[in-house]
């Protein structure tokens, strides 16, 4: 398969992805979770399966007295409530009241953080997330510390920082659109499934570039630049391609059969799977071989 070749197709697919992503996140922005905003998260299953979602958020306006509730469907009788904060005494309270409206009900979940310990886990995901991406970044400059041509060992680490951001950016366009359409939220678990995709993009990515240096050993200057990186993306690419299909697999059948408030968890993961995939064979190799024809 002549991926270096046709550099410029899957590039531009990229390039255009990423873009939409951006101008998604800047345009409609993110749906921030009660893990960054602070507030009341309470799943709830109604024996009667028949509560009408309309009439459970007019409950909590007129006869709770909480503005800007969401009540969100999961199954059939199961419903999620995400309020600004309720502290422990008035959810004592409110039970009994939300029980004599509409019946008993189990309670499955129920979470509530303050405004401020939510904006110091947003800074805190915000700096774990930079930091990852450096911290991966040298980690790869150094372990190519031995290969300086035809490109320097810092190239690598550079190149996978841009992967990563390619990685992490689509995923996130995504959910920006989910959170325009549909009220999904962006919270811990979001940023914890981006880390799991970059950890696995960029291990995808270090196959290829090793399998490039082990044959920049061998043939050195007797093989053009871009000869050698193609034959070194087709050694690789079944190994990828086969490697992420398992995964993809085992995530359909969480998504299908999982619980479902890990159904979103498990989305940013299968989606940033196929992108960081799609970006170890198609994006970083490519870009090794354009710096290379830049010099």
């Amino acid at each position: 398969m002549n991926v270096i070749g046709h550099k410029w197709i899957y590039l531009s697919v990229s390039g255009l992805l990423v873009a939409a992503s951006v101008v998604v996140i800047f345009a409609i922005g993110f749906r921030p979770g009660i893990d960054f905003v602070g507030g009341t998260l309470w799943e709830m299953k109604f024996n009667e399966k028949s509560i009408a979602r309309e009439a459970l958020e007019t409950f909590f306006v007129d006869n709770l007295k909480i503005a800007d509730v969401i009540v969100t469907p999961i199954t059939e009788g199961s419903l999620i409530v995400r309020s600004p904060e309720i502290k422990e005494v008035d959810h004592v309270l409110y039970v009994p009241r939300i029980e004599k409206e509409f019946g008993k009900f189990e309670e499955l979940r129920f979470e509530s953080i303050g405004a401020a310990v939510g904006h110091e886990l947003r800074g805190k995901a915000i700096t774990a997330f930079f930091l990852v991406l450096l911290g991966i970044s040298f980690y790869i400059a150094f372990a190519f510390r031995k290969v300086s041509r035809p490109v320097s060992s810092w190239k690598y680490g550079v190149i996978t920082l841009l992967t990563l951001f390619h990685d992490a950016l689509i995923p996130a366009g995504l959910f920006a659109i989910l959170g325009y359409t549909m009220n999904v939220e962006v919270d811990t678990n979001f940023i914890v499934a981006i880390l799991v995709v970059m950890g696995f993009s960029v291990h995808d990515t270090i196959v290829v570039f090793d399998r490039i240096r082990e044959n920049l050993r061998l043939f050195g200057t007797k093989m053009p630049f871009e000869e050698l990186v193609n034959a070194s993306v087709n050694q690789t690419m079944a190994r990828s391609l086969n490697t992420s299909l398992t995964v993809i697999l085992v995530l359909a059948t969480l998504f299908a059969l999982g619980s479902p408030t890990l159904r979103y968890f498990i989305l940013t993961i299968g989606v940033g799977t196929i992108v960081g995939t799609y970006s170890s064979i198609f994006v970083a190799s490519p870009f090794l071989t354009l710096w290379r024809k830049r010099e």
